[in-house]
């Protein structure tokens, strides 16, 4: 009797642990520094989920985006993608410089922001932790990744304190095309790793 007891308690102790694992796993809370480069849409690395701000949510993704502090908006005012390596496949990391370059935008109005590993803005003040559709203009823009400001005014986004991070690339009033077909609609930003500190 006391060992049917045994078992049938480490039964519910085995999967209460397993249930809550697995929620965390895909709520994005556990590992601790998981990014939210997740969902099932990728173009040239950069992911989304479609159904961020739509009623076909499940939990986990609610779950994810409150963690993560995506504002949400319904799809048709703002779709989200993140990305946490570089062209070459590398992480990207505060000891490196990198340059994110790309063509217009299939939306009204852009952004690109770098968050660090626990998806919080970097502990840093200089004022430089994203490009948007305005400072970018018109046509093919680019702009510096770097912990230290780059010479020659190029546009800069700011990776001090940052450690290992992801850019999320926020699309305000998406275009019909890129809601129907993402991976023909979206030029993807490239990200080129330019140089890293300590490297022989």
């Amino acid at each position: 009797m006391m060992r049917r007891a045994l078992a049938y308690l480490a039964a519910v102790l085995a999967g209460s642990a397993l249930g809550l694992g697995s929620a965390l796993f895909m709520a994005g809370l556990w590992p601790p520094g998981r990014n939210l480069a997740f969902g099932d849409v990728d173009v040239g690395g950069w992911r989304s989920d479609f159904a961020v701000g739509s009623k076909a949510a499940d939990p986990y993704t609610r779950a994810r985006v409150a963690r993560h502090g995506l504002l949400a908006l319904a799809k048709t005012e703002a779709v989200y993608f993140t990305r946490a390596t570089d062209d070459a496949g590398g992480r990207l990391r505060e000891s490196c410089t990198y340059r994110l370059s790309g063509d217009p935008m299939p939306a009204a109005w852009w952004s690109v922001t770098l968050y660090d590993g626990a998806s919080m803005l970097p502990a840093n003040d200089d004022d430089a932790l994203s490009i948007d559709a305005e400072v970018a203009g018109e046509g093919a823009w680019s702009a510096i990744i770097a912990p230290r400001r780059p010479a020659g005014g190029a546009a800069w986004i700011s990776s001090r304190a940052a450690g290992e991070f992801d850019l999320t690339l926020r699309l305000y009033m998406p275009s019909r095309e890129l809601l129907a077909q993402p991976t023909a609609a979206l030029s993807p930003p490239h990200i080129e790793r330019l140089s890293c500190e300590g490297a022989g």
